[in-house]
């Protein structure tokens, strides 16, 4: 009996040592389960770069301007009326003699027709009037009437003649009045305003529709009272579209032709007319103007502003590349003056640097990085550009997916 007790408790014992093993085990499982993954490997970030170098200083002062036409007509209608319908719309090009929008014509139908009626009284009364002056013409030469007489039927059939002459004008001016119920374009070109809509009653030359004329640009900008004696009439002057550059060619040259007598009340500034021959440039898109010669004999350092930060101390950093270690590290440099859209470094990098030109801003010291492979060559060629390259292209910096 005794053994069968102790038998009993071993085989409990056994039992529940192995109900906290399967326990022990359920929990170090779950602990792994709810444990975090290991971080993932930061991926190398591609930066832009560009190489620095020396260029010359600009001499004079760009300004940003707006690609208009030469001539802009506001056409209206020559008599008043209701509008009954519109063809035209904004951005629209139309051809000279097209329909741009049409008036209610039923009252110079009536009108017309009105003139018609009186054009036929007037020729009627002319007839009686020549057959009055035939008759007491062959009873003047029986000698039966006075010549007096006479000439009174002749002024009577003058009168008449005058009415039927008038009738006819009033006829002629009031069928052209129907046709100005149709406003014509007589011009061809791209329509940039609607200044009325259908149902609107318009007076005679209210204006209904602007077109920018096909033909000649001109490219207007507003020049401070400073800066007045570099934008001369007749004086030449470049114009660049604002996502080109003058590397690639995109420059255009033109003329000054208009100056503003006078100062805009409000800024201050003269309104100036650059005359391009180029007339394929769309209508209200920003070029950059320069009015006079851009470049000096001073070579100076300059780099775009978008390879600029500011560090914790204030002072002005640049982010300088180990091409060696393929490593990022800031740099101090001092910026002497502002040059257009870039800026003048006066010390801290040399001619021969690589110097990252955007997304300076998610750097940090020592990050492993790989030039940025724009038209799929391979990374590390080819991937420095010019200095002189604008700040628009600087900006078109991206981060490797």
């Amino acid at each position: 009996m005794p053994n069968r007790l102790l038998a009993g408790k071993e085989s409990g014992c056994n039992a529940m040592k192995k109900i906290v093993m399967m326990s022990a085990l359920v929990s170090a499982t779950l602990l792994a389960a709810c444990s975090k993954p290991a971080p993932a490997p930061e991926p190398v970030r591609s930066v832009k770069v560009i190489s620095v170098g020396a260029s010359g200083l600009a001499s004079g002062y760009e300004y940003s301007g707006e690609v208009r036409a030469r001539v802009e007509s506001r056409l209206g209608f020559r008599v008043a009326g209701k509008i009954v319908k519109r063809q035209a719309e904004v951005g629209q090009r139309v051809k000279a003699g097209q329909i741009l929008a049409q008036l209610d014509p039923q009252d110079y139908k009536l009108a017309a027709d009105g003139a018609r009626a009186a054009l036929a009284a007037a020729s009627t009364n002319r007839d009686l009037a020549a057959a009055d002056f035939k008759r007491f013409q062959s009873l003047k030469e029986q000698n039966f009437i006075s010549g007096a007489e006479l000439e009174r039927r002749e002024t009577a059939l003058k009168a008449a003649e005058a009415q039927v002459s008038q009738a006819q004008a009033q006829l002629a001016n009031v069928g052209n009045q129907v046709g100005y119920a149709n406003l014509v374009a007589d011009v061809s070109g791209i329509v940039t305003a609607v200044d009325a809509e259908v149902g609107q009653v318009v007076s005679a030359g209210s204006p209904v529709v602007r077109i920018a004329q096909d033909g000649p640009r001109d490219v207007v900008f507003n020049v401070p009272e400073d800066r007045l004696a570099s934008v001369a009439m007749g004086s030449s002057a470049k114009a660049r579209r604002w996502s080109g550059d003058a590397v690639s060619g995109d420059e255009l040259a033109g003329t000054i032709r208009e100056l503003a007598a006078s100062a805009d009340p409000l800024t201050r500034t003269y309104q100036a007319k650059l005359a391009i021959k180029d007339s394929s440039l769309p209508l209200g898109s920003t070029v950059v103007v320069y009015p006079s010669s851009q470049t000096s004999g001073v070579q100076a350092i300059k780099l775009p502003t978008s390879a600029l930060m500011q560090s914790a101390q204030g002072s002005s950093q640049v982010w300088l590349l180990d091409k060696t270690a393929m490593t990022v590290n800031p740099v101090n440099v001092i910026v002497a003056t502002a040059d257009g859209n870039e800026a003048v470094i006066a010390s801290g990098v040399k001619p021969g640097d690589l110097v990252v030109s955007a997304g300076v801003h998610v750097l940090s010291p020592g990050l492993k990085v790989k030039i940025f492979n724009e038209k799929g060559q391979i990374a590390g060629m080819n991937a420095v550009q010019s200095a002189t390259k604008s700040v628009a292209d600087a900006g078109s910096a991206t981060q490797a997916k």
